[in-house]
């Protein structure tokens, strides 16, 4: 006769009686509530298979066996899967700007935009991260210039070149002019992790990192390093700059990455000539930044013109931005503007007296 010690004695044998929460026995019929090792269906039907051949080789096959297999519990996710680095002391917001691809002035930009914020007052830095063409020392004019050392707390550090207000590293300050940067992906990214770490950047209300184009392993690094308060997309209207970006902004909004991005500049937007200074001629397409940004939920920050002397300011290490008075100079001042309230509206950790002291200096209403 088939009892219930019977079967409590068979489990035990069996080595299953830790997954059976309940069983009971009626005549030949046997009820087993248990839990399988793993969620996955074909274990809850191994194991079914598994209990019935035991059952009938040591039981008989007339004996009913009646199981419900249910899931183990999955262990409770944590709050955050985000990659957030370690904070810099004295950095209070740190704007990465990206490219979906090469070519579309995004130093340009980063470093227009550097000085402009540096204008309005704020305490700027801007770290050249792109190892393979590091384009910042040409730009701001401080090509040759090589860091120097210096003592900070029992620290020996690399204090930054300054220029135009704006505090810089890259390592172009490091290599020659004629030299080629040949590393691979984890020698770029301790180069990378000694120019943020080891660097005496001071008070800084904004780090701008100039990141290469693309996504990439260097992104990754300066994400795991770093708290990346916000990110700005540079893009061209053309479709195959445009379709890149998409990209780049997928990437910032990986679950384990979650980085605000803050919006979309679009650079080269319009050639207006020189000599007529109120024509637009969009060579490159129109408005193109603007469709993608209505369909990816993000505003458009600005559209930067295509402009001789903007390159030529490039050129001869004195941004464009620089130039008082000047239309390339507010169309830059508005960008700013733009990207600070973005940075306030979508970042909610942003302390409420930073937000305001950020969106005051740069003459924008403060949010409530």
């Amino acid at each position: 006769m088939l009892t219930k010690s019977k079967v409590q004695d068979f489990l035990k044998e069996i080595e299953v009686d830790d997954l059976v929460s309940n069983f009971q026995v009626m005549g030949d019929a046997v009820y087993i509530d248990m839990t399988a090792h793993s969620p996955a269906m074909h274990e809850k039907k191994k194991l079914e298979v598994a209990m019935k051949q035991a059952f009938a080789s040591e039981f008989g096959e007339h004996i009913n066996l009646k199981l419900k297999i249910t899931s183990p519990e999955l262990p409770a996710t944590p709050a955050t899967n985000e990659i957030k680095g370690k904070q810099i002391p004295g950095i209070q917001n740190i704007i990465a700007i990206a490219s979906g691809k090469g070519g579309v002035g995004k130093s340009t930009v980063s470093a227009n935009l550097a000085v402009t914020l540096a204008k309005m007052g704020f305490k700027v830095g801007l770290l050249d991260a792109d190892i393979y063409g590091p384009s910042v020392p040409t730009m701001l004019d401080t090509e040759g210039q090589k860091p120097i050392s210096v003592e900070v707390n029992g620290r020996n550090l690399m204090k930054p070149i300054e220029n135009y207000g704006v505090k810089m590293l890259s390592i172009g300050y490091f290599s020659g002019a004629n030299q080629a940067v040949v590393w691979r992906g984890p020698m770029a990214s301790k180069a990378l992790n000694q120019m943020l770490r080891d660097a005496d950047w001071g008070e800084l209300d904004f780090l701008l990192i100039d990141l290469p184009p693309g996504t990439g392993d260097i992104h990754l690094s300066i994400i795991q390093e770093v708290p990346v308060t916000g990110a700005v997309i540079v893009s061209t209207p053309q479709h195959v700059a445009l379709a890149d970006v998409r990209k780049g902004i997928a990437m910032f909004n990986m679950e384990s990455i979650n980085i605000p991005v803050l919006g979309l500049i679009e650079n080269m937007a319009y050639f207006t000539p020189e000599e007529l200074p109120e024509n637009k001629y969009y060579i490159f397409g129109k408005q193109g930044a603007q469709f993608m940004a209505e369909d990816l939920g993000i505003p458009v920050l600005g559209e930067i013109p295509l402009i001789q002397s903007i390159r030529e300011a490039g050129d001869v290490g004195r941004p464009a931005a620089l130039q008082e008075n000047s239309k390339i100079s507010d169309i830059y001042t508005k960008t700013a503007q733009n990207m600070i309230e973005s940075l306030v509206e979508r970042n909610k950790n942003l302390p409420a007296t930073e937000a305001v002291k950020i969106t005051t200096m740069a003459g924008c209403s403060p949010k409530k």
